[in-house]
């Protein structure tokens, strides 16, 4: 592929071709979200953590909603690592924060807030949208559990009446001794 290079008065007659701009299309998506009061975005749509976003301090942090333990410190890891691919965290700022079980990680260059923010938000977005699946799994998981013990199958259960009945039943004899399950091995 051969390259031109115009250069002096040759360069200044040519005209470059207007670019039109391609029309702008609002982007939408629903997020439960709410303003503190010092300013700061917090978004409650993961079930296992909140996502606060601090734009004074320019760092979001996120903390763990009721449990702590290895899930959610995965998801956090998952979530740093998806806002350090599109480049809005700074990699070497991820730690862990002052508040047990949270972590927090620095803004890349925030000069221009009115379209840092929503671009921040739309990614979040994104990561929770990514997540679903399997906040969604684990949910049907713990109903089938539920339902499962609740509602057993007729393979997985006995009626009342069916259970004959005894004069003696078990492995354990009432009346040998203070603590009769381990005064048996004695008896034989």
């Amino acid at each position: 592929m051969a390259i031109t290079v115009k250069i002096g008065a040759a360069a200044e007659e040519e005209e470059a071709p207007e670019v039109q701009e391609a029309p702008s299309v609002p982007i939408t998506f629903k997020m439960n979200m709410r303003r503190s009061m010092d300013n700061n975005i917090m978004i409650y749509d993961h079930p296992d953590v909140d996502i606060v976003l601090s734009m004074r301090d320019k760092k979001i942090v996120v903390f763990p909603k009721e449990v702590i333990n290895d899930i959610v410190y995965d998801i956090q890891d998952r979530f740093f690592r998806f806002m350090r691919k599109k480049g809005i965290i700074n990699p070497e700022t991820i730690r862990a924060g002052n508040v047990y079980g949270s972590m927090e990680g620095v803004f890349i260059g925030v000069e221009d807030q009115e379209n840092f923010l929503p671009l921040v938000v739309m990614n979040i977005s994104k990561f929770i949208e990514e997540e679903r699946p399997y906040f969604e799994y684990i949910e049907k998981y713990k109903q089938m559990e539920d339902d499962e013990m609740l509602d057993p199958d007729a393979a997985d259960s006995t009626e009342l009446g069916e259970v004959p009945q005894a004069a003696q039943k078990g492995g354990i004899r009432p009346g040998y001794g203070r603590v009769s399950p381990y005064f048996l091995s004695y008896i034989l």
